[in-house]
């Protein structure tokens, strides 16, 4: 078993999120939240200004770090509009080991645009990605060299208070409240949850799909939103795992037996959700969590090829996120046998109480209205 000086967690079971609040470090977050209130108040006096663009902006952030599940919902939203739109997505390319703006290609890798940004340029390649951690700079420019561009998305930017979006969009994690969390670094507060009035949207992602009508109603209350402001609840959904190397092949969990065996590998800052998913299928499965953005050295995939060979079982899978997919992918220290095992689960989201219909119509209505304004 590895001990805390390694830099990954063998799991054998995950258990649901919930709040950890680091109370020692509460005199901390006191300071913190003082200097996150001094920046708002600047933006909100027009100290420091926020810049409102000619195009459609849509930002997708949260108040918490990462986990949220960002990459899909802005995932939703590319579908939503590609069929009648020019897309672009523009994001900060976190951990990417380039700097600047950078404006993707076909031979773009995720060591030079980021992760989740490589993972939508391979899903959609007719979709204008491009990385910037300058969000004004990187619109402007985006503008400049892909004039046909109808709307922006702009990936984890809530903070990024330099950019006036049409429409900001703050997603919430149903397993880690909001109002029972604390600021950094006691909890994992970006900012106070008074800060959601800046938002046009707020979704409550990751909800267990048989939710209670009741809980609608407590989440709602303890939000306490103001009436400009749309609440929402998502899901994921997960569809057949899809093999990474070598010709295209789908993998059926449900034809699995007890006598399969799967290994789920996830560098992702919450794989409860996806774990719980894998343990409703017959095969026996074995979790192994790195950290979020993780890269993957020849330590752990020697730690992941390890765990492989000790499952039991005569067929055996490892499943991983398509996030992950994006780094594996291009590791040099996986053997061409590991290769072979190596499936990686799409997800998509989907929104509860029948809501799909009226937030897009939202989305699209808000977008076409700004359209046609701007052309008067």
């Amino acid at each position: 078993m590895p001990d805390g000086r390694h830099s990954y967690l063998l799991i054998n079971m995950l258990e649901e999120n919930h709040v950890k609040i680091i109370t020692a470090l509460t005199p901390l977050s006191l300071l913190y939240g003082v200097g996150v209130s001094i920046r708002n108040k600047l933006f909100d006096w027009g100290i420091l200004s926020s810049e409102e663009f000619d195009i459609p902006v849509i930002s997708v952030g949260n108040l918490t770090v990462g986990g949220t599940g960002k990459t899909p919902h802005i995932e939703y939203l590319i579908r939503l509009f590609s069929e009648k739109y020019r897309v672009a997505v523009l994001s900060r390319g976190y951990k990417r080991k380039t700097k600047g703006f950078i404006l993707a290609h076909n031979n773009s890798t995720s060591a030079e645009i980021g992760d989740e940004p490589y993972q939508i340029l391979k899903k959609f390649p007719n979709v204008v990605i491009a990385v910037d951690t300058d969000r004004r700079r990187g619109i402007r420019k985006l503008t400049e060299l892909e004039p046909a561009i109808d709307v922006v998305l702009l990936d984890d930017a809530f903070q990024h208070r330099y950019v006036s979006p049409l429409i900001s969009i703050i997603l919430t994690d149903h397993h880690r409240p909001i109002y029972d969390d604390k600021l950094l670094p006691a909890g994992k507060l970006r900012e106070p949850i008074s800060s959601l009035y800046r938002a046009n949207i707020v979704i409550v992602t990751k909800c267990p799909k048989d939710i209670k009508p009741i809980d609608f109603r407590i989440i709602s209350r303890k939000l306490n939103l103001y009436p400009y402001q749309d609440l929402y609840f998502s899901h994921f959904t997960y569809t057949l795992p899809k093999k990474m190397f070598g010709e295209e092949e789908e993998l059926s969990l449900s034809s699995l037996t007890g006598d399969d065996s799967l290994l789920l590998v996830t560098g992702i800052a919450n794989p409860a959700s996806l774990y719980q998913y894998i343990k409703n299928f017959p095969a026996h499965s074995e979790a192994i969590s790195f950290p979020d953005h993780h890269n993957f050295t020849l330590k752990d995939i020697k730690t992941i090829e390890n765990k492989f060979k000790t499952l039991p079982g005569k067929n055996k899978y490892i499943i991983t996120t398509e996030k992950d997919a994006s780094r594996l992918c291009s590791s040099p220290f996986l053997s061409e046998e590991l290769k072979s095992h190596f499936y990686n689960i799409p997800i998509s989201v989907d929104f509860l109480q029948n809501a799909n219909t009226v937030f897009s119509k939202k989305i699209i209505e808000t977008v076409q209205k700004n359209r046609r304004s701007k052309k008067k």
